[in-house]
């Protein structure tokens, strides 16, 4: 049986597609590695099938026309046999060690016939131009190597900090069972992945360990000022997708662990979309942003309120337009040095 299915969506990837496919290999047939080519232009598909050529119990190949990353999400959910689901970003790799040891977890949980839905694990921000290094980590919120319900989580989440993609790791079968599925030519879509399927998770297990190793520095990449400000609309697409997922009333309903987080995970989009949007000063920036919030009262009259008066939002909603800009961009830039997103 594998363990694990590890997706890695793949455009445009010969450059740097080697080390993620090579940093997961060491688990060997305990994992399977579904690369989905995502209709690249380059050699990324050539190389994908010499590495199922190589490896053909481990590794298998989707060559799909050109989707986005959310259908390349999907389409390895489809295909994948892993008691477990993780997506592995095709310029991001593994810590090797720490996937031994995730392994290892594993086998002892099915041993012992533990039942878990969700792995949280930790994962470092590699800022390769100066070789330095931020790790995102959970301990002062969750227990560590124990299995926990969300009402035995140990401190709430503040300010910018949210459960990212990279430190997920689902059951395959609860992403299935919910028909879990992404909107395709989508940015941001991992959002969506650190959100939709928290409901339905009753089990959890973190564990301190740096197992993904996030790629920053390079120019084109999604986090960039530069780019976010280009692809708002992306953005806002992604935060009306979450606040069509659960109304408030149903998120007043979760355990109160798990509550608080929803409120605070979606209340924090919300600020990050904000942002996406007043980075620049435009007559129809000024328009979507508008219209945002009239779509989130229309949909949702409670959430609106809450987002609007009672969560981080309330700092920056009422700015004038170049004001919040100023505020905002100023935020992002200090948090973005601190972690170097470039």
């Amino acid at each position: 049986m594998k363990l694990v299915s590890f997706i890695i969506p793949s455009y445009n990837s010969a450059a740097y597609l080697h080390q993620a496919v090579d940093s997961l290999l060491v688990a060997e047939d305990d994992v399977e590695i579904i690369i989905v080519n995502d209709g690249s232009k380059d050699q990324t598909l050539a190389i994908a099938n010499e590495y199922k050529k190589k490896y053909p119990n481990i590794i298998s190949v989707i060559d799909q026309e050109n989707g986005g990353h959310g259908s390349t999400i999907n389409a390895g959910l489809k295909l994948a046999k892993g008691k477990f689901f993780k997506v592995i970003d095709s310029d991001d790799w593994v810590d090797e060690q720490s996937l031994l040891r995730f392994v290892d977890v594993i086998k002892k949980h099915l041993s012992s016939n533990a039942d878990i839905d969700l792995y949280i694990t930790n994962f470092v921000y590699e800022h390769i131009s100066d070789q330095t290094q931020f790790e995102r980590d959970y301990s002062q919120n969750f227990p560590t190597d124990v299995i926990f319900h969300w009402s035995q989580m140990k401190k709430k989440f503040k300010y910018s900090k949210t459960l990212m993609m990279h430190a997920l790791i689902y059951k395959t079968e609860l992403l299935r069972n919910i028909n879990f599925e992404l909107p395709r030519h989508t940015f941001y879509v991992d959002n969506l992945v650190a959100y939709i399927p928290l409901p339905y998770v009753k089990t959890v297990y973190y564990m301190k360990l740096p197992l993904y190793r996030y790629f920053i520095g390079r120019a084109d990449q999604s986090v960039t000022l530069k780019n976010i400000t280009s692809r708002y609309q992306q953005q806002i697409r992604v935060i009306k997708l979450m606040s069509d997922a659960y109304s408030y009333q149903l998120i007043n309903q979760l355990p109160k662990g798990l509550k608080s987080y929803m409120k605070h995970c979606i209340a924090a989009i919300m600020i990050i979309t904000q942002m996406f949007t007043v980075a620049n000063d435009t007559v129809e920036r000024r328009k979507d942003l508008k219209e945002l919030w009239v779509y989130v009262k229309k949909q949702d009259p409670k959430l609106y309120r809450y987002l609007k008066y009672r969560s981080l939002n309330t700092l920056v909603t009422f700015l004038p337009f170049k004001l919040k800009s100023f505020v905002m961009v100023k935020s992002y830039l200090y948090l973005a040095k601190k972690i170097k997103l470039g």
